[in-house]
C-alpha cells in the first residue's frame, strides 16, 4: 500500500529547471513577459542616487538568460546618465541550478553575446547564491532592487501530497487550503526577507504566476488546459503498469497560484504584516502574455505545421516541468526514468499534433511593485 500521508518535500532539494541554456532558449513566453517591464525596472532605479554602490538580485534566476536583456538595459541606462557607481548583481536560485551557464552567459561565452553586460561595461560584478528566495540573502539594508519573474509561485515544501491531480488547481478543497495557507506563509517570509534586505527607498519587482480577475492561470485562458494534460497523461502511465501509485502521487507540484487577493493581503489594514516590517504596495496588476509559439502557428498556419508546432510548444512545457516528474521516479534506473518520462512528453507531444489549435501556455502573471520605507 502506499502511505498517502507521506511528504517528500523540500522543494531546496528536489528541484531544479533544466540546464545547459535550455531553460532560457525555450521560454520565449518568460522572456516576452520580462522584457514588457523593463519600464518598472528602469524608473525604480533611476531615482537611487544617495548610495556608494548598486547592489541588485534577481531572485530565482534559472539560467539568467530570459532576464538577461534587461540588466543590460538597465545598466546601459545607468552609464546612459553619467553614474559610474559600482554595480552588483547578485542570482539566487536553488543549489542544483546550473550557474555554470548563468556565468558563461553574463560573460559572453555562450552563442548570443549582444548582452554580455560583463563584457561591455565596466565595474560590474556577478555573484551567484544557491540558496532558495524564502529566506534573507542578502546583508541587511544594502539591496538597491531585488526582482523576481516567474519564480515565486513555488512553496518551500508542499504541505501535503494532491491525490488525484498533479497540481493545486485540480486538487481537492482540503489538499487546496493547505497550498493556500502554504503559500501564504511562504508569502509573508519572502516579504520579511526582502524588507531586511532592501535600503529605505528600495524596491522589490515581482512578476509572478498567479490567477486573474478572470479565473486565468498559466496554460489555462480558454482552451485546454495544459495542468489537465499533464494529469491526465501521468494517469494514463499508471493506468497501463507503467509508474506506480506512488510515482503517481509524488508528482505534486511544488506551486501556488495566488490571487490578487493573496498577493495584497500581508499589505491591507492598520495592524498588516508591510507595516509593522517597513514595506509599501506602490502597483499590482495582472498582466497576460500570449504564447509565442501558438501566436506563431496561428499567423502562419501555411508554414508551420501541426507537427512543427508541437516540437516547438512541448520544450518550452518540459523545461520547467520536467524536474518534478523525474524527481517523482527517483527510485528507478536512469534509463528507466529517461523512458517514462520521453514516452510520457510523447504522448503529449502527440495530442498537441492531432488538435494544435487547443493548446497554448499563455503566461498569467501578477505585477507588483513594493517599496522599502
Amino acid at each position: 500500500m502506499v502511505d498517502k500521508n507521506k511528504i517528500h518535500l523540500n522543494t531546496q532539494s528536489e528541484l531544479s529547471m533544466k540546464g545547459a541554456g535550455y531553460y532560457s532558449k525555450k521560454t520565449i513566453g518568460a522572456k516576452i513577459a520580462i522584457d514588457s517591464l523593463q519600464y518598472l525596472i528602469t524608473d525604480a532605479v533611476s531615482n537611487m542616487t544617495e548610495s556608494n554602490f548598486l547592489r541588485f538580485a534577481d531572485f530565482g534566476s534559472a539560467d539568467g538568460g530570459t532576464s538577461q536583456e534587461l540588466w543590460y538595459n538597465l545598466i546601459k541606462s545607468i552609464r546612459a546618465r553619467g553614474d559610474q557607481r559600482p554595480i552588483e548583481i547578485i542570482y539566487t536560485d536553488l543549489a542544483s541550478n546550473d550557474f555554470s551557464t548563468l556565468f558563461k552567459t553574463m560573460q559572453g561565452m555562450g552563442q548570443n553575446t549582444d548582452f554580455a553586460y560583463q563584457e561591455e561595461f565596466e565595474n560590474v560584478y556577478v555573484h551567484a547564491c544557491g540558496t532558495g528566495f524564502h529566506r534573507q540573502l542578502v546583508t541587511s539594508r544594502t539591496l538597491s532592487l531585488g526582482f523576481s519573474a516567474t519564480a515565486m509561485h513555488y512553496v518551500s515544501e508542499k504541505p501535503c501530497q494532491i491525490l488525484e491531480h498533479v497540481h493545486m488547481v485540480g486538487a481537492s478543497k482540503p489538499e487546496r487550503e493547505k497550498f493556500k495557507r502554504q503559500a501564504l506563509k511562504d508569502w509573508e517570509a519572502i516579504l520579511r526577507a526582502r524588507a531586511n534586505e532592501l535600503v529605505p527607498g528600495g524596491r522589490f519587482i515581482c512578476i509572478n504566476f498567479g490567477i486573474d480577475e478572470n479565473e486565468r492561470y498559466l496554460g489555462n485562458t480558454g482552451a485546454n488546459s495544459m495542468f489537465e494534460s499533464f494529469n491526465r497523461h501521468w494517469r494514463d502511465h499508471l493506468d497501463n503498469g507503467i509508474i506506480t501509485e506512488e510515482e503517481f502521487i509524488s508528482a505534486t507540484f511544488p506551486q501556488h497560484y495566488r490571487t490578487v487577493t493573496e498577493f495584497s493581503r500581508p499589505f491591507i489594514g492598520n495592524d498588516c504584516l508591510a507595516n509593522e516590517i517597513g514595506l509599501k504596495l506602490n502597483k499590482c496588476f495582472t498582466k497576460l502574455t500570449k504564447c509565442p509559439y501558438q501566436q506563431q502557428f496561428k499567423n502562419n498556419k501555411k508554414i508551420v505545421s501541426p507537427t512543427e508546432f508541437a516540437k516547438d510548444f512541448i520544450p518550452t512545457v518540459r523545461s520547467w516541468s520536467e524536474t518534478v516528474f523525474r524527481s517523482a521516479l527517483k527510485g528507478r534506473t536512469c534509463m528507466e526514468a529517461d523512458n517514462i518520462i520521453e514516452s510520457f512528453y510523447k504522448n503529449y507531444e502527440n495530442e498537441v499534433v492531432s488538435n494544435p489549435s487547443d493548446h497554448s501556455m499563455d503566461y498569467v502573471h501578477i505585477v507588483m511593485e513594493i517599496e522599502r520605507i
